[in-house]
């Protein structure tokens, strides 16, 4: 299937230590492939460490420290899962300001797995239909959102799935997010 051409658009992807792995390298490299410039933005500088569920894996490289994330230079973002990661990077006021921006501009978002807390924190669930991770769906519902279970759901400029079996659902349907989005845009 030939993916979306995203060539010219600007997609912050934002991780920390304990990211699902394939939640950040597969969707990564699609976006790459659909001609997107990616910056991997974290708190840390330097290498990330990715986990398969509860084993490390590979580390992957930071392209932009979190207090240099500006909204305004991103046509998309996308957040990753894995337990470990959303529940840290949650509390970070930059990644708040920078989803609350993005939503309120309509930009394009995508978050999988556990990246919905992120979401949470930063207060932009209320009214919005999505999925996660099925343990975190408690949450999601106390912000104010309808939690359903299904490997996709597309609200507006936001799509969610739950987990690294939904990536074949979620990569397509995040590039036409994307592809959509930063046309509507412009």
């Amino acid at each position: 299937m030939a993916l979306q051409d995203l060539s010219g658009v600007r997609v912050a992807v934002v991780a920390t230590d304990g990211f699902e792995e394939e939640e950040l390298t597969k969707p990564v490299m699609a976006l790459r492939e659909a001609g997107a410039a990616v910056d991997i933005v974290s708190p840390k500088v330097g290498q990330i460490q990715g986990f398969r569920h509860h084993d490390k894996s590979i580390k992957v490289e930071v392209t932009l420290p979190l207090d240099e994330l500006d909204a305004d230079r991103y046509d998309a973002l996308m957040l990753p899962g894995g337990a470990l990661n959303a529940d840290a990077i949650r509390v970070e006021p930059k990644l708040k300001e920078c989803i609350r921006a993005m939503d309120a501009a309509g930009k394009p978002m995508a978050a999988i797995c556990h990246a919905p807390w992120e979401l949470v924190s930063a207060g932009v669930l209320d009214g919005r239909k999505l999925t996660s991770y099925h343990t975190i769906q408690d949450d999601l519902v106390n912000a104010g959102a309808t939690w359903e279970d299904r490997p996709l759901v597309r609200d507006g400029n936001l799509v969610t799935s739950r987990k690294p079996d939904d990536l074949a659902s979620f990569i397509p349907a995040m590039i036409e997010l994307f592809a959509q989005g930063t046309r509507a845009a412009h």
